[in-house]
């Protein structure tokens, strides 16, 4: 797949990944390739400064422009903001955690924040009670009228945040007549940040006291509630939805099957069956290659946010963790229609159709390709023509037009 701004793979995902905002007022595409080439080579301090200096510029349009009753104006420099301060952050997802992980996520709240005043729609920041600790979320509703809708609940993936979720899924649901619930879970945002609480593969367990919760909530039509998944949320919706049967429609966008196999086939065939308990001499020299990766800056990165997030020391540690997080004997749990969706240059969601063969209940797989520009992980090149096709599917299902 071609370069979108810059030549790092890992600096120009991520580029494309702020942009793709842009449809729902996250970002302008062109300044978010500027401040790309801005940074420098595989200098994440450099990224972090060139992206919060696009953020604090934002931020000081919208301050100026609420001041002057300009709310549109105001509204969309707070949403850049949003996007442009977990953008900077976002590269130092490890550990030790850096304090600009930690104010990048205090930040892209506050700015979403100030923005979600200016929204068209209801909006409530809420804190879900959950096992002795709050998941951090938002209730978007299209009007505060006590009519019953149907809601749907966004997952958000390795790397996010609930205020991103807003531009990945929940600003479409909006505009198409859709109540949303989304949130952080285990794992992700500030639950991990700030909360300190790990990733943990059982979401069955994790959906089903949020679904209890927005059930006592106003508006909830309770036979017409979704569930879609972004990234990672493309492997945790299928999962929650295994044991979560209240549920009418699960959207899964770019999961993978079962982890520990995604992972095995990304190492080398003769060691393979030596990982993650085998022959020592093996398991050596695949540790000693996975810890020459992580310490390359942009390179390493997917590695080090996998031990962070995960809870793990080491990437043994992880690889014995990630047997966990499969679909295997989960996927045939499964009773409401699903949708699963991948792109066809993504590695990450290769296994997807695994998934989809695994499913008992009705269902449907999509592929979203290249020439669309839809081939890579969630489809972030093509958002729009993602989100026509899913909807165009759960639209059929949930019928979101009918106000009870």
């Amino acid at each position: 797949m071609a370069s979108f701004a810059v030549k790092d793979d890992f600096f120009d995902g991520q580029t494309l990944r702020a942009a793709a905002t842009a449809p729902f007022g996250g970002a302008d595409i062109l300044e978010c390739i500027e401040v790309a080439r801005r940074v420098k080579a595989k200098d994440l301090d450099s990224w972090y400064d060139e992206w919060f200096a696009a953020a604090a510029r934002a931020e000081q349009l919208g301050t100026e422009a609420e001041a002057a009753g300009q709310t549109e104006t105001a509204r969309l420099a707070f949403l850049r903001a949003t996007t442009y301060h977990r953008t900077a952050g976002s590269v130092y997802l490890s550990r030790p955690v850096n304090p600009r992980l930690s104010d990048s996520i205090t930040r892209q709240t506050a700015s979403f924040r100030r923005a979600m005043t200016h929204l068209p729609w209801h909006v409530e920041a809420v804190q879900i009670p959950f096992e002795g600790i709050t998941l951090p979320g938002y209730h978007f509703r299209v009007a505060d009228d006590g009519a019953k809708r149907a809601t749907v609940i966004l997952l958000n993936g390795y790397d996010g945040t609930v205020e991103e979720t807003y531009f990945g899924n929940a600003a479409a649901a909006l505009a198409r007549g859709y109540d949303v619930l989304a949130f952080d879970g285990p794992g992700q945002g500030s639950v991990l940040v700030d909360q300190g609480v790990p990733l943990r593969p059982d979401w069955e367990n994790v959906l089903t006291p949020v679904v209890d919760w927005l059930l006592e909530r106003p508006g909830v039509d309770p036979d017409r509630l979704g569930l879609i998944g972004w990234s990672l949320g493309g492997f945790l919706a299928p999962r929650a939805a295994s044991g979560e049967h209240r549920l009418a429609a699960c959207v899964a966008d770019s999961g993978f099957y079962d982890l520990f196999d995604s992972i095995a086939e990304r190492i080398p065939a003769p060691l393979r069956g030596e990982i993650p308990d085998g022959n020592r001499a093996a398991v050596a020299t695949v540790e000693a290659m996975m810890d020459a990766i992580m310490r390359k800056p942009t390179g390493g990165w997917f590695l080090r946010r996998g031990l962070y997030v995960n809870g793990v020391e080491t990437m043994l540690d992880y690889i014995r963790q990630s047997k966990a997080y499969t679909l295997k004997g989960f996927a045939e749990k499964i009773t409401c229609p699903t949708l699963i969706c991948h792109g066809e240059l993504d590695d990450v969601s290769a296994s997807a159709p695994l998934t989809y063969a695994a499913l008992t209940c009705e269902k449907e797989l999509i592929t979203f390709l290249e020439r669309d520009g839809a081939g890579g992980h969630c489809e972030m090149g093509a958002r729009q023509l993602y989100l026509a096709r899913s909807f165009g599917w759960l639209d059929a299902i949930l019928e979101p037009g009918r106000v009870a």
